[in-house]
């Protein structure tokens, strides 16, 4: 038995496995933000309340591990962030410590237990606040180590014009330091961007969503745009990894027919073609975080 753990800004949460199909939750914990101290506590208690000291532990955690200096970038806790954490909560815990990107984990969630079943490459892509993703290949993480394979969401790679008439559009300084990134106008505060600009209003993504399903024309207009703009990318992304299925996740990943058109208009533009859905929504749709640290903790990590 392992214990597992999705680290997030709010809140710990927890959970026992004794292999895939049995992966128990713990109580939610809040997350010290400040005193590492407080963080290593909040794990002890979870491992007396499952009753046993594990082995290994695993975490998800949405920052990256800096694969030559084994430092992880995780700003919305400051306790952790810049830190080597693997080293730091091992010393701390005596015991291995894996560590995994969110949208790493929940590449690998649906690479075992959902959608990408019997896939030997999987790319899961996060359609959420943002857009990330993570690759698995062989059932296994390409990010093993660290890294930012997988981020298909940065790097200035958004058409500079979009849509049927075009329409211009502009590129959006990133919060990773470069502008005209994909995660500026791909997931839910980009599409309120960029409806912003193409119509002069501000709307949440629920509201554009749920209008452009009544068939309200200016949110319709704003769809189009972004499924023309997101394509393309995640259209080469697949060409370069080879990946024969795409779960989605994240918040935009339970409006079904903006996946689908997503679906579509890839599938019309990569190299090989598919007579299926290629870009689905995820099939883990509770605690995939927790479900691809168990699965990394289970099979022992990278090797």
């Amino acid at each position: 038995m392992i214990v597992c753990f999705d680290i997030g800004g709010s809140a710990i949460k927890g959970a026992v496995a004794t292999a895939p199909q049995d992966i128990r939750p713990l109580a939610r914990r809040p997350t010290p933000l400040q005193d590492f101290d407080a963080f290593v506590r909040v794990l002890e208690d979870a491992f007396t309340e499952a009753g046993f000291r594990p082995s290994r532990i695993a975490l998800s955690i949405a920052g990256v591990v800096d694969p030559d200096t084994q430092a992880i970038t995780v700003a919305n806790i400051p306790c952790l962030d810049q830190r080597p954490l693997a080293r730091d909560l091992g010393d701390r815990l005596r015991m291995p410590v894996l560590i995994a990107n969110d949208a790493d984990c929940f590449a690998l969630a649906e690479a075992g237990l959902g959608a990408g079943r019997g896939h030997r490459v999987v790319f899961g892509i996060i359609l959420g606040t943002g857009v990330g993703g993570g690759l698995v290949a062989d059932g296994r993480l390409i990010n093993g180590q660290g890294g930012f394979a997988g981020e298909w969401g940065h790097g200035p790679a958004v058409a500079a014009t979009a849509g049927s008439p075009p329409v211009a559009i502009p590129a959006f300084a990133c919060g990773c330091g470069q502008s005209g990134c994909v995660d500026t106008i791909g997931a839910a505060r980009g599409m309120e961007r960029l409806h912003k600009v193409l119509h002069q209003e501000t709307l949440p993504s629920q509201d554009i969503t749920a209008r452009w399903q009544a068939g309200d024309p200016d949110a319709a207009r704003t769809i189009e745009v972004l499924v023309d703009l997101v394509s393309s990318p995640l259209a080469l992304a697949i060409n370069i990894t080879g990946a024969t299925i795409v779960p989605v996740g994240g918040g935009l990943s339970g409006v079904t027919p903006l996946v689908e058109a997503i679906d579509r208009t890839v599938r019309s533009r990569i190299l090989r073609r598919f007579d299926r859905p290629l870009v689905v929504p995820g099939e883990c749709r509770i605690e995939p975080g927790l479900i691809g640290a168990a699965l990394l903790a289970l099979d022992g990590g990278p090797r």
